[in-house]
Parts: C-alpha cells; sequence; structure tokens
C-alpha cells in the first residue's frame, strides 16, 4: 500500500536521464503528465495523433519550462499501421524506454471505425496501447533499472463488460457501453500484462490507473461529434462545478509511472470523494477487472486481431 496521502506532481522524484512516452501528450492529462515530467527532467517524446497540436503544446511548455526535452511524433492509435511507424522509429532513435504512458483515448463517440475496421472506442482505448506496448517490449526490457507500462482506465470501466460476441459492436452501438468496455480491457490488459511481466522475471512492471473525474476535452468530443448543442454546453457546465483540474487529473499516472513504492499490478485513483477527486493512492477495481479467464481471452484475441505478439510466457495459474 502507498504511503503518501498527500502527494502531488511537485512531491515527484528527479526524472533526470529517463525517456517517456506519453501518448495523447498534446491535451488534456497527457498535457499535464508530460509538463510535469518534463519540470521534473525526464525526456518525453510527445505522441500524438495530429503533430501540429502536439507541437503547439510542446511550444507551451517550452515557454514555461525552457530547458524542457522534448520531442513531437505522430502516433495515431486508430491505425495499426501508425503503431507500427511509431514504434519502428523509436527503436532505430533511442535505446532505451524507462515509463510508457498509455493515456490516450476517446469516450463515447458515435460508432465509427479505426483504419483497420475496429469499433473506434475498443481500438483506440485498448487495441491500439496493447499493439504499441508489444511493439516497445523489447526497449522497454533492455533498459536498466525498473521500468513501467502505465495503463489509463476510467471509473467506468467498473460498469463495463467484454462481449466476445460483439466486441465491435457491430449488432447494436451503445457509445457508453463501449466505452466501458474498453476501459475495462484497458485493466484486464495492465494486470495480465504485470503477471506475464513477472512470469518472465523481467524488470518491466505494469500499472493501471484512473484520473477520476478531471475537466478535459475528453467529454467533450462526444457531444460536438453528435451535433448535440445541449449536451454539450451541460457538459462543459458539469466539468465547471464538479469536475478537479487536468493537473490534478494526471497525479495518478504519474504516480503509477514514478513512485518508488509502485510494484507492478496495482490501479492508482484519486482518494477523495467518491474516488472521483483527491490524491492518488491505490485502489480496488472491479471483480470483473480481476477474472484471469477473461484476460487471457482478451490477450488472445487482441493478439490476434492487432497481429502483435507479445513475447511473454503465460503465468502459472496452478
Amino acid at each position: 500500500m502507498f504511503d503518501d496521502s498527500g502527494w502531488t506532481a511537485d512531491d515527484m522524484d528527479s526524472q533526470a536521464g529517463r525517456n517517456v512516452v506519453v501518448t495523447g501528450a498534446n491535451s488534456g492529462i497527457g498535457l499535464e503528465a508530460t509538463r510535469a515530467l518534463a519540470a521534473h527532467g525526464a525526456h518525453v517524446v510527445m505522441a500524438c495523433r495530429s503533430v501540429e497540436r502536439g507541437r503547439d503544446a510542446k511550444r507551451e511548455i517550452e515557454a514555461e519550462y525552457p530547458g524542457a526535452s522534448l520531442t513531437v511524433r505522430e502516433l495515431d492509435l486508430a491505425d495499426l499501421d501508425s503503431v507500427a511507424a511509431f514504434a519502428d522509429w523509436y527503436e532505430t532513435t533511442y535505446d532505451s524506454l524507462d515509463v510508457l504512458a498509455n493515456n490516450a483515448g476517446v469516450m463515447a463517440i458515435p460508432r465509427s471505425e479505426t483504419a483497420d475496421g475496429f469499433e473506434t472506442q475498443f481500438g483506440v482505448n485498448h487495441l491500439g496501447h496493447f499493439a504499441l506496448t508489444g511493439r516497445l517490449l523489447d526497449v522497454l526490457r533492455q533498459t536498466s533499472g525498473r521500468t513501467r507500462v502505465v495503463t489509463q482506465s476510467s471509473m467506468a470501466h467498473e460498469s463495463g463488460e467484454i462481449d466476445f460476441d460483439d466486441l465491435q459492436h457491430e449488432s447494436e452501438y451503445d457509445k457508453w457501453a463501449a466505452y466501458g468496455q474498453s476501459k475495462l480491457a484497458n485493466v484486464l490488459f495492465a494486470y495480465e500484462l504485470d503477471r506475464r511481466l513477472r512470469a518472465a522475471d523481467a524488470s518491466v512492471t505494469s500499472v493501471a490507473c484512473h484520473p477520476g473525474f478531471a475537466a478535459t476535452n475528453l467529454q467533450l468530443r462526444g457531444p460536438q461529434q453528435s451535433g448535440s448543442r445541449l449536451r454539450l454546453l451541460a457538459m462543459k457546465a458539469v466539468n465547471a462545478v464538479l469536475a478537479q483540474s487536468a493537473e490534478a487529473g494526471a497525479w495518478p499516472l504519474l504516480y503509477a509511472a514514478t513512485h518508488p513504492s509502485v510494484d507492478g499490478g496495482e490501479y492508482v485513483g484519486p482518494g477523495g470523494l467518491l474516488n472521483a477527486r483527491g490524491h492518488p493512492e491505490e485502489q480496488a477495481s472491479s471483480e470483473r477487472s480481476r477474472d484471469e479467464a477473461t484476460a487471457r481471452r482478451l490477450w488472445s484475441v487482441s493478439e490476434e486481431l492487432t497481429g502483435v505478439a507479445l513475447d511473454l510466457p503465460a503465468p502459472d495459474r496452478s
């Protein structure tokens, strides 16, 4: 269990000499995590779907921290070719990776499909990050010290179910059910990855986290894409009244990525009101997220769908 009940990003140890990849680094929690990591000396690769917005975010951070070490690189998690290109570029550019922060995501959007034909929320939130992790696993494992994969989930995972008969929600689509499935997949993946890394006696650990209820653009994309001005205004009002800042929402990710007490296999989230805000703590995820049989099946299906096989032994289940 963690012992820092009032921890914030200001309490982070020096990250000098460490390489970190943050997906979705140009806005929201990804931007705030990148800002804090750079302020503490890390070199952050800002993996962004829009290079232009990534460069704008990079300039914003550099204006605040002139010595910030940042690189912007295109990564579209909705396109497995883009995932492969990013990973190939990273491995030819860097010889180490200390933290992979699987942070980017989409939430409650109208049904659409990725370049590879996956339902977008499942494809971006889970399958894209599954493939990215698999393609960067070698550089993670060859990095000295304890390296980490941190996968961002959501409180919405608690209502999620993995529908193996209709993973892509083709027969019936509910945007919130699809989102919950993708966020449950994030936790199942994080836990199964940690079990397999332990079975391989690897120096890499895997952690899941969630931001609580943080005011970011994530909540606005669904209403924007569906053309609902009323829902958009309502969500903006809710964010203004109830949500914590994106800066505070980044604390669980930063804690999971950097704190020495994190051992792998944890679920980190805000410890305040309804786990929606506050300082990071270890929490209990849903019963479904701890179902190892579901995790094994999801792992196999994800390898089949993405064509990316993670070279890790299955843990001893006895």
